[in-house]
């Protein structure tokens, strides 16, 4: 009798832990764990406090003095227009992940979510970007993109801020933290036989530090394109591990079986917020200077840009 008893109290202590296991996972979905993850929504309503990206700022490479008030000018654009995705996300100030908001453009509380938070200390982490999913967050110091997910135009905010019970609105400007490798093909045409070109590159990183905006891994960084006859442009993004460094970039041009039909190496100096375009005839050797686009195509909503031939 007495085994039958502590059976039967194994068997509900058993289905006690089995409910409330089961409960975690309903309320806190997440990537890997740490704090609930909220996908493409707005976080709570009556949270005490909302956050909201004000602007996207700029500053162009070409930046001038005013002479009135001696200050540099900058361009600003709605946030729907420069990315897809942001990332909204809490942590303590010793780094553990509270609450996670999600939100792609379509959504129509795009740009701003609320949280509902005990009292305290905070650090609010906003990540803007155009990627196909959303980084890793868990560990502010780590946030992290992959190949699959591509690697894109990227932006940051990461505030301080006091929480109270009373309500607030925290507005945050996310800057520019990648840098770019735009690779421009001068050939006249492109060989009807390729059919992807691939970019292989170490040197900076897939992941960044958020206190920082810097890389924080060696990464191997692996992106591919399908080739079209029109195509000569490839822009390629990475974090660098400090404001400048150089990429090890190796080039391929892939036939429709993937066998190699071109390829070269180039070592690519960068700069953060800064484009780096490389040109030349990739397929028939170098190009001349004469084909270079020093004077067309000058993107002035980045800091500078560097003009490299081959």
């Amino acid at each position: 009798m007495m085994k039958s008893k502590v059976s039967f109290l194994a068997l509900c202590v058993l289905m006690m832990v089995g409910v409330l296991t089961s409960c975690e996972k309903i309320g806190y979905p997440d990537d890997l764990g740490g704090g609930k993850v909220e996908e493409n929504g707005a976080g709570d309503p009556e949270g005490n406090l909302k956050v909201v990206v004000w602007e996207m700022t700029n500053t162009p490479f070409d930046s001038f003095t005013d002479g009135a008030n001696n200050a540099s000018t900058r361009s600003t654009e709605a946030i729907s227009s420069l990315c897809t995705r942001l990332n909204f996300a809490i942590y303590t100030l010793d780094g553990t992940r509270v609450k996670q908001v999600n939100q792609t453009s379509d959504n129509t509380s795009f740009g701003a979510a609320s949280f509902q938070l005990e009292p305290g200390n905070y650090m609010v982490v906003v990540v803007a970007h155009s990627s196909n999913g959303n980084p890793t967050m868990t560990d502010p110091m780590c946030i992290k993109f992959t190949n699959t997910q591509g690697f894109t135009e990227t932006r940051l905010a990461c505030e301080k801020v006091v929480v109270t019970e009373e309500k607030q609105e925290l507005s945050v400007s996310p800057r520019r933290i990648v840098s770019r490798c735009s690779l421009v093909l001068t050939d006249e045409t492109i060989p009807s036989d390729v059919k992807t070109m691939r970019f292989y590159y170490t040197g900076g990183s897939g992941a960044f530090d958020a206190t920082t905006g810097l890389g924080c891994v060696n990464s191997k960084q692996d992106v591919k394109f399908d080739v079209s006859a029109t195509q000569k442009q490839f822009d390629l993004y990475t974090f660098l591990h400090d404001e400048e460094g150089t990429i090890h970039l190796t080039v391929t041009a892939l036939d429709n079986t993937d066998n190699v039909l071109y390829e070269r190496i180039f070592d690519v100096p960068m700069q953060q917020n800064h484009i780096t375009w490389l040109s030349g005839a990739f397929f028939v050797g170098a190009g001349s200077s004469s084909l270079t686009i020093t004077s067309v195509m000058v993107n002035t909503a980045w800091a500078g840009e560097t003009h490299l031939t081959f």
